[in-house]
């Protein structure tokens, strides 16, 4: 039997090379098949469909690359749903940029594994340099950790918060992610607080009182874009708060913490450089292919609790001989170079060309909300704080505008989400195509009008 290439060495790029026009052409013939935002039909006849395709997940002989390529990738693009498309904006998926999955190519290709120096000399490095510049963004000595995204990064922050104080208690915002409380459970820690957030943002003066009650150590986590209408926490207030009552601050940042990069809207910001610890996501609002997630604090030493040593990867003698260390960058041991796409991505672009990505899906929100509010059957819930639009058709009942998005779903012409807000339930559009058009939003409102019933 032929012995299949590696995709490493000096051969490694030739045997890629004719591949790769396999797996494009099965993209395109996958999407062209598709021919929406989601497969037709419903989970059964995506079922259908995918089951068809692989027949013998393990068969006695195999086909070819070249078949299995064709076969599988095809079916895996027809069957997707497409966060390039247009009207496939339920949630913080974002379509990843051209540059950003080439680079993912060549990371997957080398296949370095940064648990050890001698494994990803060059990525090992690279990371070093790319995860201090973007703390700086928010602290000038900063430093983060390179996470599989907000539910590590926030787990992790609490974590830090644990080996520093003890059994912290949590207080959050009925508007947090629910990753902080499941983070709480992991940790064995008690149960959140909960503040209430009656207009989306967490509520200072409960908050205030929250702080008042409870005992020490106290870990508040604030939100910068919430998942459910992209809505900021008064992070000065919040910050000023725990000051006063001796409380650290994470503010988990996963959506809107690209804002940093835009000159027009940063400022939204505003007090996120108070906190302790933040959370971020290049992978939402940084149009980077899953995963992206950092976990961002003020200071390197912030980090020290997470040393490790397995004597196989950081002896002790390897260390004092100035092998780099890196079981403390992360609680994984096998890691992949995700961080080569955002270097990649930042070199490319720059500053300008972010902030210009950011500024243009803003934009974009705002646009689509002006749509909802002109519409005589439509009504808008807020205008957005970033990127995500709430809207509903007037006077439908909850049940109604359920059936609406799972009818859009199942015939596979739009993907929306869903979110309960003023205590209904709204149509959810979470815009992060900056190439999208003001055509492509007014065929979207035309789509939902179109299910909507007379």
């Amino acid at each position: 039997m032929h012995t299949p290439p590696l995709a490493g060495g000096p051969h490694g790029p030739a045997a890629l090379y004719p591949l790769l026009g396999v797996v494009l052409d099965a993209l395109r013939e996958g999407a062209v098949a598709r021919g929406g935002p989601l497969p037709g039909g419903g989970p059964e006849a995506v079922a259908v469909r995918v089951g068809a395709a692989v027949g013998d997940v393990l068969p006695l002989r195999g086909s070819s690359a070249e078949e299995a390529l064709t076969t599988l990738v095809r079916a895996l693009a027809e069957g997707a749903a497409d966060p390039a498309d247009p009207r496939c904006a339920a949630h913080l998926h974002t379509p990843p940029l051209a540059l950003a999955a080439a680079a993912d190519l060549a990371a997957s290709a080398l296949n370095p594994s940064l648990d050890s120096w001698d494994q990803a000399p060059a990525a090992a490095e690279l990371e070093a340099l790319v995860t201090r510049a973007l703390a700086a963004e928010f602290w000038p000595d900063g430093d983060a950790l390179v996470t599989s995204g907000g539910t590590e990064s926030n787990q992790l922050a609490l974590l830090l918060a644990r080996e520093r104080h003890g059994a912290v208690q949590v207080v959050q915002g009925a508007n947090a992610h629910h990753s902080v409380a499941r983070a709480a459970w992991l940790l064995g820690l008690p149960e959140p607080v909960t503040v209430p957030a009656p207009a989306g943002t967490l509520d200072l003066a409960a908050l205030d009182e929250a702080l008042t009650d409870l005992h020490h150590p106290l870990l508040v986590t604030a939100t910068a874009g919430t998942t459910d209408t992209g809505a900021i926490d008064p992070l000065p207030e919040i910050a000023a708060l725990c000051a006063q009552h001796g409380a650290e601050l994470h503010v988990d940042a996963a959506y809107g913490g690209p804002l940093i990069f835009s000159e027009t809207h940063r400022e939204k910001l505003r007090g996120i450089e108070h906190a302790h610890s933040l959370t971020l996501d290049l992978h939402k609002l940084g149009w980077q292919p899953v995963a992206a997630g950092l976990l961002a604090v003020p200071a390197p030493a912030r980090l020290a609790p997470l040393a490790h040593t397995a004597d196989y990867l950081n002896a002790d003698d390897d260390t004092e001989a100035g092998l780099p260390d890196l079981l403390g960058r992360s609680l994984r041991t096998t890691r992949r170079p995700d961080v080569l796409k955002i270097a990649v991505t930042l070199r490319a672009l720059g500053r300008t060309g972010l902030a210009e990505l950011v500024d243009r899906t803003l934009a974009l929100a705002g646009t689509f909300a002006d749509l909802v509010e002109e519409h005589p059957r439509l009504d808008l819930y807020e205008r957005p704080a970033i990127s995500t639009v709430l809207f509903r058709p007037t006077g439908a009942s909850d049940d109604e505008v359920a059936g609406i998005r799972r009818a859009l779903l199942t015939e596979g012409r739009a993907v929306l989400g869903r979110a309960r807000a003023d205590g209904r339930l709204w149509l959810k559009a979470t815009l992060l195509n900056p190439h999208t058009t003001t055509g492509d939003l007014a065929q979207l409102l035309k789509t939902v009008e179109g299910s909507i019933p007379r």
